[in-house]
């Protein structure tokens, strides 16, 4: 279990084998040919209230298969239902957003990038 609602987030947003970054605090390193990242906003609210919470992969690649794959992945992984992440102070109910995934245009044309629009509803008794 983490000890707070952000170490929570971190925690599943690294569980999918890439390299997952508060967006925020992304490192300011030159992103590779074959790098892959994923980014999150850390958002709180008070008790029972949704909050849309903006996740991206990233892939530079000329290709979107892995990224396709990466995001297949998440969506199965929080399924029809949602997962409940844990925390000291409660749980963050995490659930698909509407629509889930967007491809999105780069700059720099060897940069993939989805998109992912996550509900997340805080269950905590502060």
């Amino acid at each position: 279990m983490s000890k707070d609602y952000a170490q929570a987030l971190h925690q599943f947003w690294s569980g999918f084998g890439w390299p997952a970054y508060d967006s925020a605090t992304v490192p300011s390193k030159d992103f590779e040919p074959g790098d892959k990242r994923i980014t999150y906003n850390v958002v709180q609210d008070e008790f029972l209230s949704d909050v849309s919470m903006a996740v991206s992969l990233w892939d530079r690649s000329y290709s979107w298969e892995d990224i396709s794959k990466k995001s297949d992945e998440i969506y199965d992984a929080i399924g029809l239902g949602g997962v409940m992440l844990t925390y000291d102070d409660g749980h963050i109910w995490v659930r698909r957003g509407h629509p889930f995934a967007q491809r999105m245009s780069d700059t720099n044309d060897a940069i993939r990038r989805i998109y992912l629009s996550i509900e997340a509803e805080y269950i905590t008794g502060r």
